[in-house]
């Protein structure tokens, strides 16, 4: 394990400069890599590796592939395993998984079954002690993975751990959010929170006045990537499959503070997030599936009545959104497709609202 100094030096860096890196110092070790890093011998939960890697694929190949990479040199000397669900990809992904890295163990589904339910298939499957959640967009650091189990070892507490997230251009990514209220919500909704970013109290949902740059218990971290111990797991039970994708992980660090367990956020280990590989295609469907989500999480935790106010701050939200949208592009004197996509997000969202369905959905409590 690298020192702190290390650490730092590494924060300077690409994943891809680390990796080729990494390749060039272990090429005189070539032998102890390949013994200490092959993936564990499957016997369905009775030999245990170090830890699982367990990826949903929809759509995403590029991305997918260059994370693939990052996990196989951030676990040379790590047993392991790497567990690709596809989600009934068109676009060439599980082909590329099932002729570029044939010891990954590729699950296809017929149909897209959503994130929380396609984990949870390669979690049933999987034998590693520790689980690692990750997106198909995500790049790890070389030593981030050794770096988060060396913590989880120490520290039997621990339920879930998570690693600093950084932008593609390697800016600070937030990972770490406090359980959602109706202040954060109204907050969000009038831009409270990024307008007095540095206030304890406007900006304690995405948490913005902290600088991300010590170890500390969080309510959530980013399902971006996520380190579970096995045994938690089986205590709090599986991901939710009734949140069909985003959600899942808020409502998972809900279950796990629920049960005593502590999620912990750890900038000593680092990945890249980049952020978009599957919703880019349909940012506007995308965007009413993450409303669908915390509109089940809320009546999940929350209830009926705070829902239904939840239920107006959000169509409040899409209001604001659409006319600010509309007005920069009235006024702005180029095409900007990215703000009409952001009206037509708004006003798809408000149509999708204001529908019987969704009322009734809210009023009833009964959210599919």
């Amino acid at each position: 394990m690298k020192t702190d100094g290390n650490q730092r030096t590494t924060k300077q860096k690409s994943v891809r400069e680390y990796i080729a890196h990494s390749k060039r110092a272990n090429d005189t070790k070539k032998n102890d890599s390949q013994s200490s890093s092959q993936p564990c011998q499957r016997d369905f939960g009775q030999q245990m590796c170090d830890v699982s890697f367990i990826i949903i694929s929809w759509n995403a190949k590029k991305y997918l592939h260059e994370c693939l990479i990052s996990l196989q040199e951030a676990c040379l000397h790590l047993s392991h395993e790497i567990i690709v669900v596809d989600n009934a990809s068109t676009d060439g992904s599980w082909q590329m998984v099932q002729n570029d890295f044939p010891e990954v163990l590729l699950i296809r589904n017929a149909n897209n079954t959503g994130f929380a339910m396609a984990n949870n298939q390669g979690i049933e499957v999987s034998c590693g002690r520790y689980l690692c959640l990750v997106n198909s967009d995500v790049e790890v650091y070389p030593e981030s993975i050794e770096f988060l189990l060396e913590q989880m070892g120490g520290q039997p507490e621990i339920g879930i751990i998570g690693p600093k997230v950084l932008n593609s251009d390697l800016s600070l990514q937030r990972s770490c959010r406090s359980f959602p209220n109706l202040k954060h919500a109204l907050f969000r909704s009038l831009k409270l929170d990024t307008t007095f970013p540095r206030s304890r109290f406007f900006g304690s949902y995405q948490m913005t006045y902290w600088s991300c740059d010590d170890i500390r218990n969080v309510d959530v971290l980013s399902g971006c990537f996520l380190m579970i111990r096995r045994e938690a797991l089986r205590r709090v039970g599986l991901l939710d499959t009734r949140f069909f994708i985003y959600g899942e992980d808020i409502d998972l660090c809900k279950r796990f503070h629920d049960s005593g367990w502590q999620v912990v956020f750890n900038p000593g280990a680092q990945i890249i997030h980049h952020g978009g590989a599957s919703s880019a295609s349909a940012p506007t469907r995308f965007w009413i599936e993450m409303q669908r989500a915390r509109l089940k999480y809320w009546l999940k935790h929350h209830g009926r009545i705070d829902t239904f106010v939840y239920y107006n701050i959000l169509i409040l939200h899409n209001s604001l959104r659409g006319i600010g949208f509309w007005l920069k592009c009235r006024w702005s004197s180029d095409e900007n497709e990215a703000m009409k996509i952001q009206v037509e997000k708004s006003i798809k969202s408000l149509c999708w609202l204001l529908s019987f369905s969704t009322m009734w959905a809210v009023v009833s409590g009964k959210f599919r």
